[in-house]
């Protein structure tokens, strides 16, 4: 869980302070930073008494501790629920920014999402907000699925209980394919068959993200 306290700083945030760690922050002052397409900052190489620090994602999240730069962290309220709050930092804005910015998910455009998770469910989250007008929920867990259509899902299927396969459930469902489709699992086979489910026609309306 990306949720921390902050053990030392000169300037905000200061010893104690509950924390988020950014993934990719923004220092606002390099060429990647200003640019309007740019978001991976090049002044994220620092060292720590002397030693070059090596870390994953900028983070490293999967240590007890860890040493980030002090604009990979932002800090927030102390009466935040840790174990719940933690989702803001990876989970939500990865799925909501997949759907928003990269896929761009046109107004009344049909989506399919594989996975209902943290990451899935912040995808239907962006693809609802951004107009989507049928959006296909995709998990083996369907203790999911009353979250998933609270959060904009309007039809969830099952893999394991389709007598055909979801791709030719998903193509009888909509006749043509899907205008978009996300894959929140990390499977090549569900990959694979996000990108049998485009559409073949000469507008190439589907927008394959990963």
């Amino acid at each position: 869980m990306n949720y921390f306290r902050f053990i030392d700083s000169s300037p905000p945030p200061h010893t104690g302070d509950k924390v988020l760690t950014l993934i990719i922050p923004q220092c606002r002052e390099c060429d990647a930073c200003l640019h309007s397409q740019g978001n991976f900052c090049d002044k994220q190489e620092f060292s720590c008494r002397g030693r070059k620090v090596y870390h994953s994602f900028r983070t490293s999240t999967f240590t007890e501790y860890t040493v980030v730069p002090e604009i990979a962290v932002v800090k927030i309220d102390d009466a935040a629920p840790m174990d719940k709050v933690c989702l803001l930092s990876c989970g939500v804005p990865t799925g909501y920014g997949a759907a928003v910015n990269s896929a761009k998910v046109t107004p009344g455009s049909t989506c399919v999402v594989f996975g209902l998770g943290g990451v899935g469910s912040a995808i239907v989250m962006g693809c609802k907000a951004s107009g989507a007008s049928r959006i296909i929920g995709v998990d083996i867990n369907e203790q999911k699925f009353p979250r998933a259509r609270a959060l904009g899902v309007t039809d969830c299927l099952n893999p394991d209980k389709l007598k055909k396969s979801v791709h030719e459930v998903v193509m009888e469902m909509t006749g043509v394919g899907a205008d978009f489709a996300f894959e929140a699992i990390g499977n090549v086979d569900t990959m694979i068959l996000g990108k049998m489910l485009q559409q073949q026609d000469a507008d190439e309306k589907m927008h394959l993200r990963y």
